[in-house]
């Protein structure tokens, strides 16, 4: 449909970043309405920072919202979910949150010592990846990171899946770092929990390579897979040589980060503007309700593409 120019003055752009608890959702990249997202999480998988893009456009003259307005909007609406936008920001009408993601990040995080999830404070429970290994040759791991760490075919590492025709398998991978973590509930657990965090940044990913990758990784701190023998899987590039059940599972993997640039600065997500605190010096429960039927549209388009 095309519009004329004097409807279009009130239509934005709007890219905002949003969190949530992937137990209940999948994350599809194509949905029937106009969010785009930049980043696709299998069923499982959390987010710490995801981002998406979409328009707005207000009835009559009224001008734009304000971000701060948006996000408020935005959750009273998303209120029961497990769903939470943490800013927005207002983007030229060409910007496109997955085209112009810079790096993406993730973070796996391995608990140690525990056989059985539910042993794990409820803070964990299913975000987190539990081992009953009490110790991981961490050092075999950096030795293994490494050789993953630069421009590389991956497709050892990715998962079949309907696109795989059309995706390069490679990829640059910026880092792949492996820290001491900790639990949510450190401070008030009854026991000290050992908690280790692979770290991965990347333009992009391959179909499922970040949990293929970390269950290599982790075989090899435990031993059962040896560094030239991952060496050997990764020079095969065949996804079907990768072994069988070794993949991590979803739920200890966080996507952490989106990053762009702007203006030909790096800009993470944290550091996008908000509007001067003098633009919204106006009611802003009466503004929620003014504006419900155009933010529930944009609750519509979240859980669209958050799909259980």
């Amino acid at each position: 449909m095309i519009r004329c120019a004097d409807d279009m003055h009130n239509l934005a752009r709007y890219l905002i970043f949003f969190q949530y608890i992937g137990t209940r959702y999948r994350l599809r990249p194509n949905n029937p309405v106009s969010l785009s997202v930049s980043s696709r999480t299998d069923s499982g998988v959390h987010a710490l920072s995801n981002s998406a893009h979409f328009d707005l456009q207000r009835m009559k003259d009224k001008p734009p919202f304000t971000e701060d307005v948006l996000v408020e909007a935005l959750n009273y609406h998303l209120r029961t979910e497990q769903i939470r936008v943490t800013h927005a920001h207002r983007v030229p009408d060409n910007f496109h949150a997955r085209h112009r993601a810079q790096s993406r990040t993730y973070i796996y995080r391995i608990a140690l010592g525990f056989s059985k999830q539910s042993l794990l404070p409820l803070t964990d429970c299913e975000l987190c990846w539990n081992l009953s290994n009490t110790e991981l040759d961490v050092e075999a791991m950096r030795e293994a990171a490494a050789m993953l760490i630069g421009t590389h075919d991956f497709s050892s590492f990715r998962a079949i899946s309907t696109d795989t025709p059309f995706k390069s398998p490679v990829k640059t991978l910026d880092v792949v770092d492996i820290q001491p973590g900790s639990s949510f509930a450190s401070a008030h657990f009854h026991r000290e929990i050992p908690f280790w965090e692979l770290k991965f940044q990347s333009r992009s990913f391959l179909y499922k390579q970040v949990r293929r990758m970390t269950g290599a990784l982790v075989a090899v701190g435990q031993r059962r897979l040896s560094v030239p023998q991952l060496r050997d899987i990764m020079e095969a590039r065949d996804s079907l040589i990768y072994p069988k059940c070794l993949a991590a599972p979803a739920n200890g993997l966080f996507l952490a980060r989106v990053d762009y640039r702007e203006e030909g600065k790096q800009v993470r997500q944290n550091r996008f503007s908000k509007a001067p605190t003098s633009q919204l010096s106006f009611n802003t429960e009466k503004n929620i309700v003014c504006i419900r039927r155009q933010e529930m549209y944009s609750r519509i388009m979240l859980l669209e593409t958050l799909q259980a």
